[in-house]
């Protein structure tokens, strides 16, 4: 098979089977006695595993798990996969986190008033003021400075971010945990617009939890066809 018959099947160009074909992602190929390109029935196979992995591992990772059977590595191929199946768990660990933080708050009034120094603050949560510092360190605060004195001030939304990390924090969350919810909230835009990104978050979450299945489907055919010779 020429590089043109390989593409037809995906409606891709023969100059993109040539660049996956020249970065490892194809068995080795044999060239006729005029250099042209010679592709049979595993190269194929090869271009499909390759394409379906792709979906869910990028096409970086994809093309590393290729090399990686094409020299004949299974086992560091086999480690990708399984580092893509655990980065997906984690991922899916903190969305779950996220979502239970989120059901946990009760509906919160718009934040308003005069910023707050680092006292006024740990007084109105009933915290130290070091437990402050501590909280901005890990990322669950960011306090804006007064640029002639270098104190701290806290603004509306942080003494928001404030009383929603001593309720987390109540809850038993870490700061870890804290920290990656706030920062949730801050880029969703507020706990309504969250529930709307938590419900895409795992729409993609499903979505590629799908598409590593079928790429671990194709990347099976592949090797069979490897191992029967």
């Amino acid at each position: 098979m020429r590089p043109v018959d390989l593409a037809r099947e995906h409606g891709l160009s023969a100059q993109a089977v040539r660049n996956y074909d020249d970065a490892g992602v194809l068995p080795p190929t044999d060239r006729s006695e005029s250099g042209y390109r010679r592709y049979t029935p595993r190269h194929a196979q090869a271009l499909r595993a390759f394409l379906a992995l792709r979906r869910g591992h990028g096409h970086q990772g994809a093309v590393e798990i290729m090399r990686a059977v094409n020299r004949g590595a299974t086992d560091s191929a086999y480690r990708l996969v399984d580092a893509a199946h655990v980065a997906l768990v984690a991922e899916r660990d903190t969305r779950a986190e996220v979502a239970a933080a989120l059901d946990g708050l009760s509906a919160m009034a718009p934040a308003r008033g005069r910023p707050l120094t680092v006292g006024e603050l740990a007084r109105r949560l009933g915290v130290h003021a070091a437990t402050l510092r501590t909280w901005e360190a890990a990322g669950i605060l960011r306090p804006e400075r007064d640029r002639a004195t270098g104190y701290r001030h806290y603004g509306p939304d942080c003494v928001r971010d404030a009383e929603i990390a001593r309720q987390l924090r109540r809850g038993g969350y870490r700061l870890g945990q804290v920290a990656r919810f706030l920062e949730s909230l801050r880029e969703a835009g507020g706990t309504e617009a969250l529930s709307t990104f938590l419900d895409s978050w795992q729409t993609r979450l499903l979505t590629r939890a799908r598409d590593l299945l079928a790429g671990a489907a194709r990347l099976d055919a592949y090797l069979t066809e490897l191992e029967q010779g």
